[in-house]
């Protein structure tokens, strides 16, 4: 089934008051400027842990489609190829006698490349760090056993149904725009690059310009001063960095279908949402969360439809929403959800909906942001797509500023049209139900008409 899902975790109160008191422990988070980088720090006290994340923004808008994948072979170069004075071996030898370890990886809208250790190793580890970051090898035995590994990987995920209905949804909603690329690259772009353009890449988004780093740990102001210092000396000012921020906003409800032969039928309908930073995205991330138990409840439990029926919201820098469902009677599918999401744009969510939810939300974000690594990752998120690390410490008072209006309205506003992408038995499916202008489901039962008469479309 769908591999990132919506798991909402209700614990009780307590824990939650609990949660949020044990994060204000803490020694208030700050920022500062170090060689023209920004420097967010969490201090923390009685934790040995020391978690340090260098974030190089602009993910897929960074190469175009052709080079797709080049950021990853790139962050995963920096730890598996060695570096000026290590290879492969002994720089992870060194690692493994010490309780540390150092990563890095890519997303749709920035790299982040991770150190964490217990405080006792950090003079270990920190040099090892600075040197996998300035001194990476690219050694090309090593970067064509990753090259490789990278492409049986995409290989093994060909009979994975998500994974092909995702390529097919970024091809069919976003053509031509950056969320068409898959980080991960394709089989045939992967193989296209060369340990030179991957290397000559690197230097080129490792630039302050696009850099800050986070650090959540027990370390003091001075000294992280003076560590910054060795890390960014060297390493080039570059041009002023932006982050694309775009709403996919489609005009018209649209299908394209694709025969396969799986199991049962896969569909996924992509809609609009808010940017990260706009005043409607708090009110709408609680509202698609919502609808997510009302689609659940609707199309598994009152239907029967499917065993795992998904709606959610990608907030990233270019937002979308989307409902997701695996079933054996699309055409009953989309009456189904047609008719939920014209009952909850004419009657609205209650307000013991919007409570819970809000009492939900909150415990499981507080929840996961339990270890340092989990809250430098949130600090990293917040900066690169609202511009604003500090909305971590306050979503507890931003969320429940949202009002049932704002909910609402919300709801209304962005889920409109849709992209609908099927994967499946297409004799199964009736594209011209998925079609309909939403103005034809403003009538007590004129939906279920619509669907089951359908001999009447054809």
């Amino acid at each position: 089934m769908k591999k990132v899902i919506f798991k909402y975790i209700l614990l009780s109160s307590i824990f939650l008051n609990w949660s949020i008191n044990s994060k204000a422990q803490a020694s208030k988070a700050y920022e500062m400027t170090v060689d023209g980088v920004k420097v967010i720090v969490q201090p923390v006290e009685n934790n040995d842990i020391i978690e340090i994340q260098t974030i190089l923004q602009g993910g897929v808008q960074n190469y175009p489609l052709s080079k797709q994948g080049i950021e990853s072979l790139a962050m995963t170069a920096l730890t598996e190829c060695g570096t000026a004075n290590y290879t492969k071996n002994q720089f992870k030898d060194q690692l493994d006698k010490v309780n540390g370890y150092i990563y890095a990886n890519t997303s749709m809208n920035y790299a982040t490349i991770r150190m964490n250790c217990i405080n006792s190793d950090f003079s270990k580890v920190w040099p090892l760090y600075v040197e996998a970051i300035k001194k990476p090898a690219f050694n090309p035995k090593e970067f064509a056993r990753i090259k490789q590994d990278a492409i049986n990987t995409l290989k093994s995920n060909e009979s994975d149904p998500d994974a092909s209905l995702e390529q097919m949804v970024r091809k069919t909603a976003f053509p031509g725009k950056d969320y068409e690329k898959n980080p991960n690259g394709t089989e045939k772009t992967l193989e296209s690059i060369s340990l030179t353009e991957t290397q000559n890449y690197y230097k080129s988004i490792l630039e302050k310009s696009r850099m800050f780093i986070v650090i959540v740990g027990d370390l003091n102001k001075a000294d992280i001063e003076t560590y910054i210092h060795t890390l960014l000396a060297g390493i080039p000012q570059g041009n002023p960095f932006h982050l694309n921020k775009n709403m996919y906003n489609p005009t018209k409800n649209t299908f394209t279908s694709q025969t396969k032969e799986n199991a049962t039928n896969y569909i996924e309908g992509i809609t609009s949402g808010p940017t990260p930073g706009s005043a409607d995205y708090n009110a709408f991330q609680l509202a698609m969360r919502i609808f997510y138990d009302k689609h659940f409840l609707e199309v598994r439990t009152n239907n029967g439809l499917s065993y795992a029926p998904m709606a959610y919201f990608n907030g990233g820098a270019t937002s979308s929403s989307a409902v997701y469902v695996t079933t054996t009677d699309p055409n009953k599918y989309i009456a189904v959800v047609r008719g939920l999401i014209q009952k909850v744009k004419k009657d609205g969510f209650s307000a013991d909906e919007l409570k819970n939810m809000k009492t939900t939300y909150l415990t499981t974000t507080y929840y996961k942001q339990e270890t340092n690594s989990a809250q430098a990752s949130s600090y990293a998120s917040n900066q690169v797509l609202h511009g604003d690390w500090k909305r971590s410490n306050t979503l507890n008072a931003d969320i429940n500023k949202v009002s049932l209006e704002d909910v609402d309205k919300a709801f209304n506003k962005y889920i409109n049209n849709m992209t609908w992408v099927y994967q499946g038995d297409t004799s199964k499916v009736n594209p011209k139900l998925y079609t309909l202008p939403n103005n034809l489901n403003t009538k007590k039962n004129n939906l279920k008409k619509a669907t089951f008469d359908s001999k009447k479309l054809d």
